[in-house]
């Protein structure tokens, strides 16, 4: 039990972290079609301008200035590259999404190295928050839950009861009309991409410190971030929470499972043949195959269900 509820916890932590990204990366590919390669990248630039304004000016005013700072990069990256693109094609705004994360992963190279910086958990969240048995759960890990369950009421409250959610939500489905009534679309598609960078900014900036924070992060996150918008459908917000919470599940419970299908099988009475070609395959234990184990979920759900769990559009 003991066991469960750790794992439990640290899936939902995970799962909410995975969420912020996607959201930010669903918002975009709903209302601009655009399935954004760099939105890793904004994450890990997140995490970077944090630790950099966390040395100067302490860790509460990153949790600000960082997710500002992305989202004044993603608001020029729409205004004077994707805007600029666009009229090529879907393949020009891919490509140029591509080689804009290679740009950024260069960059972050060039000005903080090669090596993990020094970015940690800031000493007045690195206690005990409570604990769960004999197993003491970091506050940290707390404080990330309730600021992604923050982000996902204020981004809810935002698109369904203000004035600005509803002409984003009108400019997705109907762009002419709202054109027509005055308002200026290209400006609210640039507040979109800026407000999706900004989400993966603030995740960069709460999950940098907790993992770590080096150029590596982008690449390894964000194939599981498009996972995660794919399994849940593209274009759907609830969809992404819900497949963020399953692939956060996944991952953390898989990892903790050292157990393979041939110490199953033994415990069901049956022994495989020691020759047979599959034997290999059959020691490979829950933990080791656990890193494919989301890509596996993916392509399981594109055969039997290729819009995603609640997706509304193929793609």
């Amino acid at each position: 039990m003991e066991f469960f509820l750790v794992t439990l916890l640290n899936s939902l932590s995970y799962g909410l972290l995975l969420f912020m990204l996607s959201s930010g990366l669903t918002l975009i590919f709903s209302m601009m079609g655009v399935l954004n390669f760099a939105h890793a990248s904004f994450y890990m630039l997140g995490a970077y301008f944090a630790y950099q304004t966390s040395v100067y000016l302490g860790f509460w005013p990153a949790l600000v200035v960082a997710p500002a700072l992305v989202a004044v990069l993603g608001a020029l990256t729409e205004r004077y590259g994707l805007r600029t693109v666009h009229k090529y094609g879907h393949v020009a705004e891919l490509l140029f999404t591509f080689g804009l994360a290679y740009i950024i992963e260069e960059l972050v190279h060039l000005i903080w190295g090669r090596a993990p910086v020094p970015y940690r958990i800031p000493e007045i969240l690195d206690f005990s928050a409570f604990s769960v048995f004999s197993t003491k759960y970091p506050a940290y890990r707390v404080f990330m839950m309730l600021v992604s369950v923050g982000m996902l009421g204020g981004l809810f409250l935002l698109l369904t009861r203000t004035r600005i959610g509803l002409i984003i939500q009108a400019s997705l489905t109907h762009p002419d009309t709202v054109e027509a009534l005055g308002h200026n679309v290209p400006r609210v598609f640039m507040g979109v991409f800026a407000g999706g960078a900004a989400l993966a900014g603030l995740a960069g900036v709460i999950g940098g410190n907790a993992f770590v924070t080096e150029p590596g992060m982008a690449v390894s996150v964000g194939t599981i971030v498009f996972v995660v918008v794919v399994f849940g459908g593209m274009g759907s917000l609830a969809g992404a929470f819900v497949a963020s919470l399953i692939i956060g599940a996944v991952q953390t419970f898989s990892v903790a499972f050292d157990v393979s299908l041939l110490t199953l099988f033994a415990k069901l009475g049956f022994t495989p043949d020691p020759q047979s070609a599959w034997m290999e395959l059959w020691k490979v234990t829950i933990a080791q195959a656990a890193p494919v184990l989301p890509y596996v979920l993916m392509v399981a759900m594109l055969i039997v269900r290729p819009k995603g769990l609640m997706g509304t559009r193929e793609g």
